[in-house]
């Protein structure tokens, strides 16, 4: 937010001396034109066009009077007509260099019109004629502020204020270059003088509202902001800054109806939107969230954040195909940008894209090739299409720049064993479970390594270690049932068999094996009656019915 500037140069008029100011003094003035009485007369009426057109048909007539065009300036400056304004009183220049209000009014013509070089000469002038007008030192001030001379603009400001030391517009003026100077305590210490003065002073909370989000100080963006919204209920920078206030605070609830509020008042206001966006999505509120930020990337088409922020969205409701496009959208508009590559390349693993999602990864990483996070996705893409060294040496740079990153060494582990480097991936597995005993993943690991070598009793105890663990899925059940088997203990195996079918009574092959199991321990009956069932599950079972046990 941006410091208010406008209150410093909206209370300008032409200084005294045109139509409607000092009426019995000019009207008495000698030689006064009938023409100026007329115009004066229209003027009062409401009737500036007319009045214009007496006076410059005066001027037409060869009445060269400096009143008229003094009049002419002031006529035309109240119609907004700036220029006209200033062509009048630089007339009025030439006609009476020494008139004592011309160059003042000229300069805030050249003011109004942006002109701020031309203006600080006029109002240079104007202090010349008369070096107790403040407002010229004000003028200054403004016109150096405009043009980015903080310094200068102090300086101006400083003159005005010693001469009217409670001069509103020069405080103000004050307080805004030292807040763009980031003097942030002193323009706050201004800004509330004003409003001591002036609690209605709605450009000066507006302006204390932004130096403490600039601050990140929440309570007092709250305080200030509820002080604006009470001079102004609907106003924009009030709610702005309660919602920003509450989203720094966490209180999403306040932050999502604060930003309901406020995209009320200024429907087309993209911030607005895009911040109810972050209050709903970070509230769980997916679908609130979506609509906000469609309605902020209708506002601004724009805007990569916007575009992933809704591709986010969408990608945690599942909507992969949505979130896809949101992020091919950001990458339109900002090839570079890496938030949009890293999501997209997240889908793309999602939907088993995995050469380009490693495409996108590679990509991260060459313009920053510290992303751990990145160089671990780029290993599991790897991985996951069958580039088994490519993987491992991307694990392998994981853990030389974080030795103590298990799931890497998990996956460099997985790499080798599938590379065919089965040493390799028990070392992987053991470091693993050395640093974590309670690691299943690492458990499995190993176990899935002694099946492969047919080392059964390394098999089991991983096996037995895992139910320790708390896993107990049918399938892990079942195959240290058929280790148990294997290893002659029917007991055992048994007991496991039945805690896999109360799990899932149709495991047709639990049956089979438990029949098996509970033959060899003399329970015929019980051995015929799981065989009944594990064919009444899966009849094809019967072609090994009378084949040894462990298939």
């Amino acid at each position: 937010m941006n410091p208010r500037r406008a209150a410093t140069t909206q209370s300008w008029n032409p200084a005294a001396g045109g139509i409607g100011s000092d009426l019995q003094v000019h009207s008495e003035r000698r030689g006064a034109s009938h023409a100026l009485a007329r115009a004066v007369s229209l003027h009062l009426d409401g009737k500036p066009a007319e009045a214009l057109n007496e006076l410059y048909s005066a001027l037409e007539r060869g009445e060269k009077d400096g009143e008229i065009y003094s009049s002419l300036g002031h006529i035309h400056f109240q119609l907004g007509q700036y220029n006209e304004a200033a062509s009048s009183y630089w007339k009025l220049i030439q006609l009476e260099p020494a008139h004592r209000t011309a160059s003042f009014n000229l300069a805030v013509c050249l003011e109004k019109l942006g002109r701020w070089e031309e203006a600080i000469e006029r109002f240079r002038r104007a202090l010349e004629a008369d070096p107790a007008r403040s407002e010229a030192h004000l003028g200054i001030g403004i016109c150096h502020l405009q043009l980015g001379r903080l310094e200068a603009a102090l300086e101006a400001f400083d003159q005005c204020l010693n001469q009217k030391p409670s001069q509103e517009a020069a405080l103000f003026g004050k307080a805004v270059t030292l807040q763009l100077a980031g003097r942030f305590d002193e323009a706050g210490t201004l800004y509330r003088r004003i409003l001591q003065r002036n609690p209605q002073a709605e450009d000066c909370l507006v302006n204390l509202i932004a130096i403490e989000m600039a601050r990140k100080d929440p309570a007092r963006v709250r305080e200030s902001a509820e002080q604006l919204l009470a001079v102004r209920p609907q106003s924009q920078a009030a709610l702005e800054g309660l919602a920003a206030s509450a989203l720094a605070s966490g209180d999403l609830e306040a932050a999502a109806r604060y930003c309901a509020r406020l995209v009320e008042v200024a429907p087309d206001h993209f911030e607005g939107w895009f911040n109810l966006g972050v209050a709903h999505q970070k509230a769980g509120r997916l679908e609130e969230a979506g609509r906000a930020y469609e309605q902020a990337v209708r506002i601004r088409a724009d805007s990569p954040q916007a575009l992933v922020n809704l591709g986010i969205v969408r990608q945690e409701q599942g909507e992969l195909a949505e979130a896809r496009a949101a992020y091919e959208k950001a990458l339109r508009l900002d090839p570079e940008q890496a938030a949009a590559q890293w999501n997209l390349a997240l889908v793309l693993e999602q939907s088993e894209e995995h050469a380009a999602a490693e495409s996108l990864y590679a990509k991260l990483l060459e313009g920053n090739p510290k992303w751990d996070e990145a160089r671990f996705r780029l290993g599991y893409s790897r991985l996951q299409r069958g580039d088994f060294r490519g993987s491992a040496e991307a694990f392998e740079i994981c853990l030389k720049n974080r030795p103590g990153w298990h799931e890497a060494r998990l996956n460099l582990g997985i790499a080798h064993w599938r590379a065919g480097d089965t040493a390799a991936a028990r070392r992987c597995f053991e470091q693993v479970l050395a640093a974590q005993p309670d690691s299943a993943d690492a458990l499995r690991g190993l176990a899935a390594l002694a099946l492969e070598e047919e080392d059964h009793a390394a098999a089991l105890a991983a096996h037995r270690r895992l139910i320790e663990l708390g896993e107990r899925s049918p399938e892990l059940l079942y195959n240290t049932g058929l280790l148990c088997q294997k290893q002659g203990l029917m007991e055992e195996a048994a007991r496991h068999y039945r805690e896999a079918l109360a799990m899932q009574p149709d495991f047709a092959e639990a049956l089979l094996n438990l029949g098996h199991a509970l033959q060899s321990l003399g329970g015929e009956e019980e051995a015929r009656s799981c065989w009944r069932k594990a064919l009444e599950v899966k009849p094809e079972l019967a072609h090994g019915y009378f084949e040894a046990v462990g298939r």
